[in-house]
């Protein structure tokens, strides 16, 4: 006998699922609450990292029907709803998104309408890279530096050359600067994979250490 699931997501502990079961009993599907999934998680999260998502696969089996409210409650993206709808529909599972009018996202108008989604999303994705890629080559252009900033100034780089100089542990300097180990563990690493004929900039590390 076919079952209904819901999967009812919100972003933060503060909002609530009622709204999204409401209007899917609207909609005439009979919600039995046993089978209702309930999650608060954020939207950018992919449906496979989401651990009600996870449970709710363990559950739903072949013949059953997963009712949501919206397309984002089955991914972070239109690439992730569409390879959450195919897990789903490789396993029997029927899908309906209230937002699309109810369609079942398996059945061939489902998957046409995943289709043109998928392709709008990709299109709008190489818009964002093209424009990104043109910001960044007209900053290089003008000079301006690009990269993430550093953790630590020079001077304070410097500061910690100087007291692992002096036997310092990487875990005491972290903990003091504010900083992860691993960001002391870059200073150690570029100080000491210097070329001996960095002499300028060793002499000068070397006199601060004095």
């Amino acid at each position: 006998m076919s079952r209904v699931f819901v999967y009812s997501r919100v972003s933060t502990a503060d909002q609530h699922t009622a709204n999204q079961l409401r209007e899917i009993e609207g909609a005439g599907f009979a919600v039995d609450k046993r089978r209702v999934v309930e999650e608060h998680i954020s939207g950018s999260t992919a449906a496979s990292q989401r651990p009600g998502f996870a449970k709710l696969l363990e559950r739903i089996e072949s013949g059953d029907t997963l009712v949501v409210t919206k397309l984002d409650r089955l991914g972070r993206d239109a690439i992730d709803v569409q390879q959450t709808v195919q897990t789903l529909a490789e396993q029997g599972v029927r899908v309906h998104c209230l937002a699309l009018g109810g369609v079942d996202l398996t059945s061939p108008a489902g998957r046409m309408t995943m289709g043109v989604i998928t392709a709008v999303a990709q299109f709008e994705r190489d818009l964002i890279i093209e424009r990104t890629q043109a910001g960044l080559q007209r900053a290089k252009a003008e000079g301006k530096k690009l990269g993430r900033p550093r953790a630590l100034t020079e001077p304070q780089q410097r500061r910690v050359l100087q007291r692992l100089a002096k036997g310092e542990t990487i875990y005491a300097i972290a903990k003091d600067m504010g900083v992860a180990r691993q960001v002391i563990m870059r200073v150690r690493d570029w100080y000491n994979e210097l070329p001996n004929d960095a002499q300028s900039v060793r002499r000068l590390l070397e006199d601060e250490q004095q």
